[in-house]
């Protein structure tokens, strides 16, 4: 009888927590504070909530956090004098722009007026265009969690069967770029895709980031498959509400070697990223702003 493993998302992430603390802990020494600063438009519930926890994982850290907060009907040229004023802020590592955006604005628009640099999100099209060819940038921190829990699981990844359910650019996209980088081989299934279930039943590992409650059952899965199930869905059942995954847990979970719980598996390491990219960024802006310092005192030698 198959025992899955249950891949505890908050335990792996207390753990990448820990050592950005350190990590924030001897930049300061070496006078370097990381600074995030993150930016919410309205009053979104659910948008409030993710950027309260933000805030406190990054107090909890050592990052020193900036809130900044528009109302709901202001204009896209507010929103980008914002953003730019971040960009020139020397003291600012990491931009986060909390979506959704209210209708009236131009998201790809808004993500783009980001400093590369400082896009801690990883959404940025610099950003995009250098995971895929596996240059060293800021990528988007649910897929780079996800490879973490994935790393944690199994190992070597190289030469394992991987399906990413779902194309997005937040998820689908990059997820299957950091496989690729992995040394996996990887099929992305989506509305269009034929027979997507035949196409998961090959895997060894399954990234379900669909959105749609509970779509993955123990017949889409392979025996000893790893799954990752990125979809946090809010349902109403026996007139309660309740969180559930792209993946049917219950019927999944005797089918399986290994898989993560909803809540508590794929969320808790979407934030312990953003903290990671940060403390990334501002190492990163360090060595660029030493490398511009020594090439202005050889230039005025």
């Amino acid at each position: 009888m198959n025992t899955a493993k249950l891949i505890d998302g908050k335990a792996a992430a207390n753990r990448v927590l820990k050592q950005v603390k350190a990590d924030v802990q001897r930049l300061k020494r070496k006078g370097i504070e990381p600074a995030l600063a993150v930016i919410l438009v309205g009053q979104d519930p659910a948008s409030e909530v993710y950027v309260r926890n933000k805030i406190l994982r990054a107090e909890e850290s050592g990052i020193r956090s900036l809130e900044y907060r528009l109302v709901a009907n202001s204009s896209q040229a507010e929103l980008l004098a914002l953003i730019a004023t971040l960009n020139a802020d020397a003291s600012v590592n990491g931009i986060l722009l909390q979506l959704p955006l209210p209708a009236h604005f131009e998201e790809a628009r808004a993500l783009q007026a980001i400093d590369p640099r400082k896009d801690v999100d990883g959404f940025h099209s610099e950003n995009v265009g250098g995971l895929s060819q596996g240059r060293d940038v800021l990528t988007p921190c649910t897929p780079s969690g996800c490879m973490q829990l994935l790393e944690d699981a199994c190992g070597d990844l190289s030469g394992k069967h991987a399906v990413v359910i779902g194309r997005s650019n937040i998820v689908g996209k990059p997820m299957a770029a950091l496989l690729l980088q992995a040394h996996c081989s990887v099929t992305v299934v989506h509305s269009r895709s034929t027979d997507a279930k035949a196409l998961c039943q090959l895997a060894d590992i399954v990234v379900a980031a669909v959105g749609r409650p509970r779509m993955i059952d123990a017949s889409w899965l392979k025996p000893g498959a790893v799954v990752i199930d990125v979809g946090i869905n809010r349902i109403e059942e026996n007139g309660r509400s309740r969180l559930v995954g792209d993946v049917d847990f219950d019927s999944a979970l005797p089918q399986v070697s290994a898989i993560t719980p909803v809540p508590g598996g794929v969320g808790p390491m979407t934030i312990a990223f953003l903290m990671k990219n940060t403390v990334t960024a501002a190492v990163q802006q360090a060595h660029a702003q030493r490398s511009q310092s020594e090439a202005v005192c050889l230039s005025t030698y």
